[in-house]
């Protein structure tokens, strides 16, 4: 059986263009589903990334101008090693036009609070 020579390889590669999430959160209801869903793991890192792509789907510099803050700030703060503090999230949570909310956790144990009369 002949080898294949490097021209018949480049002529059957195969073209990729890079994943970006971002791209796919294209609507509010997505956005902020999928901020909601990272919210309910409670993994800190997940949701400073959700609030990121969410962020670069709407556009970093128009969510920063909204939020007070410049755009290089909003980059740190949402960054892989970022760790905005309270206020900050609530800032961006308002800029990009959602609120947060609670709900009793699900955990299955029955509460310990006793109720009083």
């Amino acid at each position: 059986m002949p080898k294949a020579t490097s021209k018949a390889v480049a002529k059957t590669a195969t073209k990729t263009t890079r994943f970006d999430a971002a791209d796919y959160l294209n609507t509010e209801e997505r956005q902020a589903a999928y901020i909601a869903a990272a919210l309910e793991t409670g993994d800190a890192d997940f949701v400073r990334d959700a609030l990121g792509l969410v962020a670069r789907a709407r556009g970093m510099s128009e969510i920063a101008k909204k939020a007070g803050l410049n755009r290089e700030s909003l980059y740190k703060a949402l960054g892989e090693t970022g760790n905005p503090e309270f206020g900050t999230v609530m800032r961006i949570v308002g800029a990009l036009g959602l609120t947060l909310s609670a709900q009793p956790a699900t955990s299955g144990r029955p509460s310990k609070r006793r109720r009083v009369a």
